[in-house]
C-alpha cells in the first residue's frame, strides 16, 4: 500500500488541467535518454516555476489524466549494462536526488518520478541543460531569457528554503513547533484562530502548505523554532548549537560542563547565553566606591559572536554545527564553513550570510545586531574592558573567534599587540577617527609615561602592512588600517 501523501499528491497532479512545466504525464515510454533529458529539463522548469519538486508520472493518459496503469520497472531497467538510475545519476550535474516510486494507486500500477528542483546551478545531462516549454523539451542554452531568469532564481535560494518535515497535519506542525515563542519573539499579537497563525507562519517561510491539506516545515522553521531538533532529520539535529567547558587550558583537560543543544535557536538562545555566564568566572573590579564582579569576558561579546557563528556558519556542511568552548583562559566559538569575507575584513565589510532569511528574522527578534555592527561591538567590550584582542581565523573547513582573558600588556605576544593595534585603528576608523598614540596607550592600557611602548606597536603594525600613516607628509595626523 503506497503512503497517503503519495496518494494525496497523485491526486492533486490529476486535476492538474494540462502539463505544466514542471508536471508529464507518460504511459509506457522508458526510453532512458528520454528519461534524463526530462529530469534536467524539468529540475530547471520547477526552480523557474517556485516548485520545490517537479514529477513525471507514468501510468497516467495524456489525454484526460485517466490513471491506466504502467508496464514500467525502472528497478530492473538495464542501460548500457547498468542499473537505470545509476546510469542516470552519473549523468547528471550537478547531483540531484531523484527518485523512482512504483506505487499501488487504488489497485492500477503507476511510477512517480520525484524531481528535485535545480539549487545551485542549472542542471545538466550530458553536460548539457535542459528546460521545459509547453511539451517540448529543448536546450537551455537556446533560450538565453530563461538561462537568465533561472541564474536569478538560483542565485536566492538557500538552504532555509529547504523541507525539514513533509506532509504533517497542522496539529503536528503546531506541535514540533513552539509558535507562541515564534509570535512574543516577533512581536506579533498571537491569533485567535488556526488559520491565522499559518498564515503569519507562512509569511515568514517557517511552513508550506503541502498537498491533502497538509503541511511542510520548513529548514528554516525547525531550526529556529524546534521544541526538539532531534524530532527532525540528522542534518537539523546535527545543526544543534554545543558547549563544552574544562578545567583547565587545553581539549585534553577533564570536561567540567557539556551542554547539547536541544531546541531551535530563537528560542534556545538565550537560554545557552545565560548558561555560559552562569559558569563564566568573575574578577573583582574594585571602583571609586565600591567593589564588584565583572565576568571574565564582556557579555554583549559573547552574544554577538554565538549569533554571528548561528547566522554565518554553511548549513550544507553535514555532521557539523555551532561550538562554543569554555577553557580557563579564554572562549572559542567556531562555525562550520568558509567564510565569505576574511576575517581582517569582518569590522568595516558591509553584512553577508548565506543564510539571508536566518539573519533577518534572527535580527528582527533582536537576537543579533542590526546592520552588521556585531563585531563592532565586540571590539568595543574588549577595549573597554581592556582584554587582549580577539582572534579570528579560518582553520580548515571552519571559523574560529577566540576571547582571551585578562592579561596585561607586558603578558601579551608581539602578534597580539600588533592585532590590537590594527583593530583599534580599524574601529576608529569606521567611527570616523583616526588612531594615534595617546588612544592606543589608553586601549592597551600603557602608562602615559611608558607611551613610547606603544610607539613601538605602532612601527611593528606599519612594518608588518596593518595600518598605513593617514597623511605621510603630517606624522601626527595619526593611523588608519591598510584597507582605508
Amino acid at each position: 500500500m503506497s503512503d497517503p501523501r503519495t496518494l494525496a499528491l497523485i491526486d492533486e497532479l490529476r486535476l492538474i488541467p494540462a502539463e505544466t512545466s514542471w508536471v508529464e504525464f507518460k504511459e509506457n515510454n522508458t526510453d532512458a535518454l528520454m528519461i534524463g533529458k526530462l529530469i534536467s529539463a524539468l529540475s530547471n522548469a520547477a526552480r523557474l516555476a517556485d516548485q520545490p519538486f517537479a514529477y513525471v508520472l507514468w501510468g497516467v493518459r495524456d489525454a484526460d489524466h485517466a490513471a491506466v496503469g504502467t508496464t514500467f520497472e525502472p528497478s530492473g531497467q538495464l542501460q548500457q549494462g547498468q542499473p537505470l538510475e545509476l546510469w542516470l545519476a552519473q549523468r547528471l550535474q550537478p547531483a540531484i536526488a531523484f527518485s523512482f516510486n512504483p506505487v499501488n494507486y487504488h489497485g492500477t500500477r503507476l511510477v512517480l518520478l520525484e524531481i528535485p528542483a535545480a539549487a545551485s546551478s542549472p542542471v545538466e545531462f550530458d553536460r548539457q541543460a535542459f528546460v521545459r516549454i509547453g511539451s517540448a523539451t529543448p536546450r537551455l542554452s537556446d533560450h538565453p531569457e530563461r538561462l537568465k531568469s533561472l541564474w536569478a532564481k538560483l542565485q536566492p535560494y538557500a538552504w532555509e528554503t529547504g523541507i525539514a518535515a513533509q506532509f504533517l497535519s497542522g496539529d503536528e506542525v503546531l506541535a514540533r513547533l513552539d509558535y507562541a515563542a515564534y509570535f512574543d519573539l516577533t512581536g506579533q499579537p498571537l491569533p485567535d484562530n488556526r488559520e491565522g497563525i499559518f498564515d503569519k507562519l507562512t509569511a515568514d517561510h517557517l511552513v508550506q502548505e503541502d498537498v491533502g491539506g497538509h503541511w511542510n516545515i520548513t529548514n528554516l522553521g525547525a531550526i529556529l523554532f524546534a521544541k526538539r531538533l532531534a524530532d527532525f532529520s540528522p542534518s537539523i539535529a546535527r545543526k544543534a548549537i554545543r558547549f563544552v567547558a574544562y578545567g583547565a587550558l587545553s581539549r585534553a583537560d577533564t570536561v567540567t560542563h557539556r551542554q547539547d543543544g536541544q531546541k531551535g535557536y530563537a528560542i534556545g538562545f538565550t537560554g545557552l547565553i545565560d548558561f555560559i555566564d552562569g559558569l563564566m568566572p568573575r574578577n573583582e573590579f574594585i571602583g571609586k566606591v565600591f567593589r564588584e564582579e565583572r565576568p571574565l569576558f564582556p557579555a554583549i561579546a559573547i552574544r554577538e559572536l554565538v549569533a554571528n557563528a548561528l547566522i554565518h556558519q554553511d548549513m550544507t556542511v553535514t555532521g557539523a554545527g555551532p561550538l562554543v568552548e569554555m577553557f580557563s583562559d579564554r572562549l572559542e566559538i567556531t562555525n562550520p564553513g568558509q567564510p565569505l569575507v576574511q576575517p581582517e575584513r569582518f569590522l568595516d565589510f558591509p553584512p553577508r550570510s548565506r543564510n539571508e532569511a536566518l539573519a533577518s528574522l534572527m535580527r528582527r527578534m533582536r537576537l543579533c545586531e542590526e546592520q552588521g555592527t556585531g563585531i563592532d561591538k565586540v571590539i568595543v567590550a574588549v577595549e573597554l574592558h581592556q582584554l587582549p584582542p580577539p582572534d579570528f581565523r579560518v582553520e580548515g573547513d571552519t571559523v574560529r573567534a577566540v576571547l582571551y582573558a585578562p592579561r596585561r600588556f607586558a603578558e601579551m605576544t608581539p602578534q597580539e599587540r600588533m592585532r590590537a593595534c590594527y583593530q583599534h585603528a580599524a574601529l576608529k576608523y569606521v567611527c570616523g577617527q583616526r588612531m594615534k598614540n595617546a588612544s592606543l596607550s589608553e586601549r592597551l592600557g600603557i602608562d602615559p609615561q611608558n607611551a613610547a611602548q606603544a610607539s613601538v606597536v605602532i612601527r611593528q603594525a606599519l612594518k608588518a602592512g596593518l595600518i598605513r600613516s593617514a597623511d605621510p607628509a603630517h606624522p601626527r595626523a595619526g593611523y588608519v588600517p591598510f584597507w582605508a
